[in-house]
């Protein structure tokens, strides 16, 4: 079983929707996908009402997905690490004990090569239209992750 980790900040906006993005694009018996959060804000907490509703008018129900926060653990059970954006990315480093943790974790937006600035915004603080976008973009993202997951 290959396992996947989605890392943002709250787990709240942007890692929820990459977490079910993903999962619906992969065989549940080959992959296992979460999420999770540097931050320790919304443990516990069902994604933001805004992430749902992108995702539910995509058809992805994420609402029973709960926010938890990223543990040195996660460098043992998780075989691919995608952080966010640069600040979470640099989080997560400084957990990471060996270069072996290290090598585990990208910046998820490194993979799309359409994309210049590779932190994904956050839209929490934004209207509606930045949770569409941010939608879009992790859609297209998962796309490249698992169409490169499926052939490995």
């Amino acid at each position: 079983m290959t396992c996947i980790l989605m890392v943002c900040l709250g787990n709240i906006c942007r890692s929820p929707l990459a977490h079910g993005i993903l999962q619906s694009k992969l065989p549940e018996d080959h992959f296992y996908v979460d999420s999770a959060g540097t931050g320790a804000y919304h443990i516990g907490n069902a994604p933001d009402r805004r992430s749902i509703a992108v995702a539910k008018k995509n058809g992805l129900d994420i609402s029973t997905q709960s926010a938890r926060q990223f543990k040195v653990s996660d460098f043992d059970a998780f075989d691919y690490i995608y952080a966010m954006d640069q600040s979470n990315y640099n989080n997560i480093i400084r957990l990471a004990r060996d270069t072996d943790d290290v090598n585990k974790v990208k910046l998820f937006l490194d993979v799309n090569p359409s994309v210049k600035n590779k932190n994904m915004p956050d839209p929490y603080y934004g209207e509606k239209d930045g949770f569409e976008y941010v939608y879009k973009l992790v859609n297209e993202t998962c796309n490249i992750i698992a169409k490169a997951l499926m052939r490995s």
